[in-house]
């Protein structure tokens, strides 16, 4: 091999390479995250969550992706150990789906069909493709498809360019001698697993394998070891994600080494029983694409079969070797571990996991403020510290996920989830400030208790129509953040008009029954402060719902949308039916 074949080899890798992350990244857009998300929902049994990890993995082509997100799963503590063995399982199989789409370059013959289904006839149609839907597509959608389209053109060049760059290896012997050392059982399986774990990919190093075999130097004596190695190699990606994580997340890491490990034991003992008993003359044939393809997906389908009935034993070998004798402890269920580095390298998931923990932080806010109403009347000194507690929750919330959202806004995102990404870095601050305005109403209520002081009847009626719209107004701003529902989010302003009114109604009343003598100036301070909570908590929903409406919408002036709103025949009606529903009491104040 002179220096220009090398490099033609080496330049085939890199496209090939780069072909394949182009193509995960863009169906990981795709998915935006969707099929991830359903692992955590579907692990209850053991062979569907097999079924959908080989899916998921088929899907996103990428095993590694798929072992890493689950060693992040487990060290985030949404799934335990004994969910994800699996998942892990499955993940090999679906593996096997891009060496059966590269055995498609080792196709032989001259007709129509057999041309038609050659990668050098219709990978360039699929890189035009990609390229118009991602220069004209006008949606998110189809630049994704566009990208995978590249993608996968770009890997099948690079498959072409490895394959023609080692072609003439054939005719050296020396590389022919090479070669026939891998029929070493124990050389073979170190070969395969060597270059799996340097280049971190099982379907890259097949896919070089693929590419030798088209020499014809390759014998199925040689290309069994190497196979069997390869699926070790691909261990070495979710060993290294491990590392800093906690032991659960270790163990679930060793459960995908053991399982290839016994499996490869397991194979290599038949396959060596076999050749002291049996007279195996295929092995001495010629190696194709197609028969590495049928290799591979022989071994992960029979060893997942095989090893499945034991999958309690593998997690208890992998939980020993991580924790010895030491009990293992329960998972501590925290909404913050959802922000889990690891779920970096898979950023569609991640944006997911984001977007639940800031749901959260949404859920807590609201439930702070229902808690909040009875303390006006039935103080009670735990629910007050409750309340103070979520504050200090809220605002931890907001600087992790702060923080992660940065990260993760430099990664390459889909359009939809760039726009989900900004929603929330821009809601966060206004659900931190309502958490901060429900603790001071909490401590207003508290210092209302310890001065002994009462509201008037008239002041309770009417603060308790003030909390039925601010009820409303924050559960369709939950609801509509949670669900991105820009209809709903459209509602929060006119209602938030609504409340700006009643808190001014509410303390003109409480101004006179203030000038009656009705009601105390310390209590009236009181009243006066906590409406003026209220009020402030509907801005910051206001601000909520604009933000949505306006990046969705990709318009980000918005004080120009709340002053163009306004003149809405819709926006209007809306602001009549809520000043119809919550009117204050006609009552006199007393």
């Amino acid at each position: 091999m002179n220096i220009f074949m090398l490099l033609s080899l080496i330049g085939g890798l890199a496209l090939f390479l780069y072909g394949m992350d182009t193509m995960s990244v863009g169906l990981a857009k795709l998915t935006g995250g969707k099929l991830q998300k359903i692992l955590q929902s579907l692990t209850s049994n053991k062979w569907k969550a097999c079924a959908l990890g080989a899916v998921v993995t088929a899907i996103i082509q990428s095993s590694s992706a798929t072992t890493v997100m689950v060693v992040g799963m487990v060290n985030s503590g949404i799934l335990k150990l004994s969910q994800v063995v699996g998942i892990i399982f499955g993940a090999n199989i679906g593996t096997t789906a891009t060496s059966w789409i590269l055995s498609l370059s080792g196709l032989r013959g001259e007709s129509f069909f057999v041309q038609l289904f050659k990668p050098t006839t219709f990978s360039p149609i699929l890189g035009i493709v990609g390229v118009i839907l991602i220069m004209a597509g006008n949606k998110p959608f189809k630049k994704d498809i566009g990208r995978i389209m590249i993608g996968f053109a770009i890997l099948m060049f690079g498959m072409n360019a490895m394959s023609d760059a080692v072609e003439p290896l054939g005719e050296i012997p020396e590389f022919a001698q090479i070669m026939t050392l891998f029929s070493n059982p124990i050389l073979g399986v170190l070969m395969g697993a060597v270059v799996t774990a340097v280049i971190q990919s099982s379907s890259a190093s097949v896919g070089i394998l693929q590419a030798l075999s088209m020499t014809g130097s390759l014998s199925y004596a040689s290309t069994v070891p190497i196979i069997l190695g390869q699926n070790i190699g691909t261990c070495a990606t979710s060993l290294i994600s491990s590392l800093g994580t906690n032991k659960n997340a270790k163990a679930a890491a060793f459960i995908h080494l053991y399982f290839n490990i016994i499996g490869t034991v397991l194979f290599l003992a038949a396959y060596l029983i076999a050749l002291a008993f049996l007279d195996m003359q295929f092995l001495g044939s010629v190696t194709t694409p197609v028969g590495i393809a049928v290799i591979h997906s022989i071994f992960n389908v029979v060893s997942t079969v095989i090893l499945m009935p034991f999958a309690e034993k593998i997690t208890d070998l992998a939980t020993f070797t991580v924790y010895g004798k030491e009990p293992i402890p329960e998972m501590e269920d925290s909404t913050l571990n959802k922000l889990d580095p690891l779920f970096l390298s898979n950023p569609s998931f991640a944006v997911q996991q984001a977007r639940q923990v800031a749901n959260e932080m949404g859920k807590k806010c609201y439930n702070a403020l229902v808690m909040s109403y009875d303390l006006i009347q039935n103080y009670n000194p735990g629910v007050h510290e409750e309340i103070i507690r979520i504050e200090q929750k809220v605002d931890n919330y907001e600087d992790h996920l702060g923080s992660y959202l940065v990260k993760l806004s430099a990664l390459e995102l889909s359009e939809s989830d760039n726009r989900i990404i900004t929603i929330i870095m821009n809601s966060i601050s206004d659900l931190e400030r309502i958490s901060d305005h429900v603790a001071t109403i909490s401590d207003n209520c508290k210092d209302k208790h310890d001065n002994h002081g009462i509201f008037s009847s008239a002041a309770l009626a009417e603060m308790k129509v003030y909390q039925e719209a601010l009820t409303d107004i924050m559960n369709k701003t939950v609801t509509a953040f949670e669900t991105m529902d820009l209809n709903l989010a459209s509602e929060i302003e006119p209602l938030e008009e609504v409340i700006d009114k009643i808190n001014s109604k509410v303390k003109k009343k409480h101004v006179k029954r203030l000038q009656k003598g009705i009601c105390s100036i310390d209590m009236g301070l009181i009243l006066m402060n906590i409406a003026t909570s209220y009020e402030r908590i509907s801005d910051h929903c206001s601000n909520i719902g604009a933000s949505m409406i306006e990046i969705m919408e990709d318009d980000y002036e918005t004080h120009q949308y709340l002053t163009d709103i306004r003149e809405d025949e819709h926006y209007k009606n809306l602001v009549k039916e809520y000043r119809k529903k919550y009117q204050l009491p006609a009552k006199k104040a007393v």
